[in-house]
């Protein structure tokens, strides 16, 4: 599939915020759990104090009233690296609140407009391809900063200060680059600046809540466990990771394709059938091979929710994809700012009890997708919808 100049300006900003987030992704527990002495409690606030800014997304649509989108994009993940810079200088509990919120901002922010991007740049017919090809340029970064992360602590006996500040930094330069090379593009429908929610989306709205709710679990208590519970390194972590996005690097373009050919229907189903069994194992898990190869597949069956972006292309307006996406974050976040505080307290005395909550979630993620139909349209967004144009 031939890529425009948009795409692959894109691409190019999705490499950065891999290569930047995972770094500082990799590193966290640990970081916190040998330098920082964090228990479960206060990881779990750290994360939820992490999701407030993505939960506070729906703002990108009133900063669009002043940047343009392409802008706006550039700006947070210039963000994002600054503060993936300090966190290593700031191993306090509110030192490390304070640059996590500072990184999250821009993460999020980006993370918003880049789906919004996405969905007006790319025709509909090759959206799940190219946002396969997008999990492959991710991992690519990743594995340039798992191998970075690997050689500075092996090799050269870095310090957790020294890997975050060059990972951040390496981020802007190559920002720069970017800025340099790509000019600014003319968006192409015109989108709404003010706040919308609409009821033929709601389908969608729900599946957004859990995905936030669920994949919190994961991200939050997932590597916590390796590191409390079975004692992984860093170096182990990063293994963990590097199997993941090896997977995701060769596979995900053809993810990608399976999902444009037997729709998002089939592959949400998938998806969340493999989830609900994931969490359960993590539940139940006595030895650190077991939780290791859950993680794995825990991460390989993420590659199928691209089929929920492409839901949503299918089903909106065109109008609609800045403010949707805006929105969208925001639910997606209801959940994540509470429910890492939460789990962190139930994590004190039963982490079972953590995942199984996981498991509940990837089954009412598993009910509602029963509701999304085969070939959505703005004229079918859900099962038993016929919406006829207004």
């Amino acid at each position: 599939m031939p890529l425009s100049p948009p795409a692959r300006l894109l691409l190019g900003l999705t490499f950065i915020m891999s290569m930047v987030f995972a770094t500082w992704n990799t590193l966290l527990n640990n970081f916190v759990v040998e330098v920082a002495q964090f228990d479960g409690a206060q990881i779990g606030m750290l994360q939820s104090l992490r999701e407030i800014p993505g939960f506070l997304a729906f703002t990108a649509v009133f900063v669009l009233l002043v940047l343009r989108e392409q802008t706006m994009a550039l700006a947070a993940l210039a963000l994002m690296c600054v503060g993936v810079s300090l966190t290593g200088y700031f191993p306090t509990e509110y030192g490390l609140y304070a640059t996590t919120v500072l990184m999250s901002i821009g993460f999020h922010y980006y993370e918003t407009i880049n789906q919004s991007l996405t969905l007006q740049w790319l025709p509909k017919d090759q959206t799940a391809e190219y946002l396969g090809r997008t999990l492959s340029v991710k991992a690519a970064g990743a594995l340039l900063a798992y191998g970075a992360i690997y050689a500075g602590i092996s090799w050269f006996e870095l310090s957790f200060e020294w890997i975050y500040l060059t990972a951040g930094c390496s981020g802007l330069a190559l920002l720069g680059y970017l800025v340099w090379k790509f000019p600014r593009f003319e968006g192409g429908t015109v989108q709404h600046k003010h706040l919308l929610l609409r009821k033929d989306y709601w389908l969608y709205y729900g599946l957004t809540f859990l995905s936030g709710a669920r994949r919190q679990i994961f991200v939050v208590f997932a590597g916590f466990l390796m590191v409390e519970k079975f004692g992984f390194s860093v170096t182990d972590i990063t293994a963990l990771f590097v199997i993941n996005y090896l997977f995701n690097l060769f596979c995900a373009p053809a993810i990608g394709r399976l999902i444009k050919r037997i729709g998002e229907r089939r592959a949400l189903i998938a998806e969340y059938l493999g989830l609900i069994l994931v969490f359960v194992g993590y539940g139940v898990a006595e030895e650190a091979w077991q939780a290791g190869t859950l993680y794995v597949l825990d991460h390989l069956l993420f590659a199928l929710a691209i089929a929920l972006q492409s839901y949503l292309q299918k089903i909106a307006d065109p109008r609609d994809m800045a403010a949707t996406a805006s929105v969208s974050f925001t639910i997606n976040h209801i959940a994540a700012v509470i429910i890492p505080a939460v789990l962190g307290l139930v994590w004190l005395n039963d982490h079972s009890l953590v995942f199984y909550t996981g498991a509940s979630f990837a089954l009412a993620s598993l009910l509602l997708s029963l509701a999304v139909p085969s070939a959505p349209s703005p004229q079918q967004p859900y099962l038993g919808a016929v919406i006829r144009p207004s």
